[in-house]
């Protein structure tokens, strides 16, 4: 909780820092590896977003909102249009209505 109360305050650094740590104690911890994508996303490490969105869904690849925030580094970030449909597509088979809106408007 920490890391997440670093993030709101925008201490990205810290909250990554934060977040590294709870995955050495629990290395199985989605939400971790989701959060710190989120601090990396914000620092502009695009890369390293998407290496622990893409780690978050190998442990939980039933949460539609990682897919969500994946899809959206890679079209807006990274310019992998075809990556990002199949994510949001993804998500959107999961429930995810911001997803499924994306998917009409983005990949048709």
């Amino acid at each position: 909780f920490r890391g997440y109360a670093k993030y709101n305050l925008e201490d990205y650094k810290g909250a990554i820092a934060d977040y590294t740590k709870a995955i050495e104690i629990d290395p199985d911890n989605a939400n971790a590896y989701s959060f710190r994508g989120g601090a990396k996303f914000n620092l502009e490490d695009y890369k390293g977003a998407i290496a622990d969105y893409t780690k978050a869904i190998e442990i939980d690849p039933n949460n539609p909102f990682v897919y969500r925030y994946r899809g959206w580094v890679k079209k807006y970030n990274l310019r992998d249009d075809k990556g990002a449909c199949a994510d949001w597509r993804k998500a959107a088979d999961l429930g995810d209505e911001y997803s499924a809106q994306r998917v009409n408007i983005e990949c048709n």
